[in-house]
């Protein structure tokens, strides 16, 4: 599948991902281990070095470490195998101390929260990119008068910058989650065979405190090798952020179609072309942001589907994470990458939104004169005649202000002068700038925060 992540999973989290980075993960763990266990007298000093000299990924035979965790059930037990010979070749003495205390288990998720560690640090960085994107872009469109659309019609005018601003609140919403998110998600795990640590005694708890110090996670309350809370919280916070994303593309990807042009991908050399069309201009960022929006919620479900675990440890659950959570992480963070270079650099056409405002003849505006004639005739009487007008307006193709001005129930109260007014719709945004200035302002708080 490695043709594919480059267009679909190509941002620094996909890194994180890696088989080196899994190994690695688990070597820390048993490298801070060691050290941790020494510091409380349990293990010799000397141990120590030739322990974490060996605790490099560059030492692992991954070949061997993926065929021999076949008969194991896991990566963790060949590798500390694995582990344990290269320690014996430098200490034969040492090599007593590899693993000391503690499961497969605690070395698998402890990696797994390093490597998330390392994943947060980098979807926090891509995230404030392109919430920097989208603030200057909303700022920049704050006055692009273009058509709302509700039920895929024509609804009332709406400016483009209030558009970006909807998918800039949401994404600041999700930054705040993501920060309240990690000291619960940043956490040791560390229990021995059944979540007791009775390998360790009465030292358990000391050796579990220096060895979260060593890792610079936070020890939790008790182990947690069969509560999945920490990693479904940290699955739906990426489905979440795609989500949004996956709004935001197809909302693009409709305004870029032939017939409303609204806006457009940016340009680049062999960008969104046909291989048999050469006048296409595929929205190929937005293509790949859904298809990671499609596939997010069949991941999430699995994560959902994985809760149930058996007992002290799990039969299948615990298992079909692995490769599930950094699947949906490594799609989200290509989402995110595509998004922030997206709008960076997409093109906009005020001039075209501000076209297709007059493709109904004024019929977007009716509302408002329907409202300024309410006020003389009654609301439901005004709302009748308007639409029979905008019906006529319609059937005949004529300015709906022809027709109007030319209706005597109409022109007896409102004038021509005030039913270009009425029907202009730059005067009709309503409160958008003021939901647009909002919306910077806690963008600035937020990212002074930062």
């Amino acid at each position: 599948m490695s043709l594919l992540t480059p267009m679909l999973r190509s941002s620094p989290l996909t890194d994180w991902f890696s088989d080196a980075q899994r190994v690695q993960g688990m070597l820390d763990f048993e490298a801070a281990l060691a050290q941790a266990q020494a510091a409380c007298g349990m293990v010799p000093a000397a141990a120590v070095g030739p322990i974490v000299a060996a605790c490099r990924h560059e030492a692992i035979d991954f070949t061997a470490l993926g065929e021999a965790a076949v008969g194991a059930g896991n990566l963790a037990i060949p590798l500390v195998k694995q582990l344990t010979a290269q320690v014996k070749a430098r200490d034969p003495n040492a090599a007593r101390y590899v693993h000391w205390g503690a499961t497969s288990q605690d070395a698998i998720d402890t990696g797994l929260v390093l490597q998330l560690r390392g994943a947060l640090d980098a979807a926090e960085q891509l995230l404030e990119r392109l919430l920097a994107a989208l603030a200057g872009q909303a700022d920049r469109h704050c006055h692009s008068v273009m058509p709302g659309r509700t039920w895929m019609q024509h609804a009332l005018p709406v400016t483009f910058g209030l558009k970006l601003a909807g998918t800039l609140d949401a994404l600041l919403r999700w930054q705040q989650r993501l920060r309240e998110m990690r000291p619960r998600l940043l956490v040791l795990q560390f229990g021995g065979a059944a979540g007791t640590l009775d390998a360790l005694k009465a030292q358990g708890p000391a050796v579990g405190q220096a060895l979260a110090q060593n890792l610079g996670l936070s020890l939790p309350d008790t182990p947690w090798h069969s509560q999945r809370d920490r990693l479904l919280e940290a699955g739906a916070w990426f489905a979440g952020v795609c989500g949004t994303l996956g709004k935001f593309a197809n909302d693009f990807s409709l305004l870029m179609q032939t017939e409303v042009a609204e806006v457009g991908e940016p340009v680049a050399e062999g960008r969104g072309g046909s291989s048999t069309m050469p006048h296409k201009r595929n929205p190929v960022a937005c293509a790949a942001i859904l298809t990671a929006a499609q596939r997010t919620p069949g991941l999430m479900a699995t994560l959902y589907a994985c809760q149930i675990q058996q007992h002290e440890r799990a039969l299948g659950g615990w298992q079909a994470e692995w490769e599930t959570l950094p699947e949906l992480i490594t799609l989200v963070g290509g989402a995110l990458a595509q998004s922030e270079a997206l709008v960076r650099d997409m093109q906009v056409f005020p001039q075209k939104m501000r076209a297709d405002l007059d493709i109904t003849h004024g019929l977007i505006m009716a509302e408002a004169v329907t409202l300024a004639l309410a006020e003389c005739i009654g609301k439901a009487e005004a709302h009748h005649h308007i639409e029979v007008l905008c019906r006529q307006a319609l059937d005949r193709h004529r300015p709906l202000v022809d027709l109007l001005a030319a209706d005597p129930q109409v022109s007896q109260y409102l004038s021509r002068e005030r039913l270009t007014t009425l029907l202009d719709p730059a005067t009709a945004t309503g409160s958008a700038e003021r939901f647009v200035r909002q919306v910077l302002a806690r963008y600035q708080e937020q990212h002074d925060e930062s």
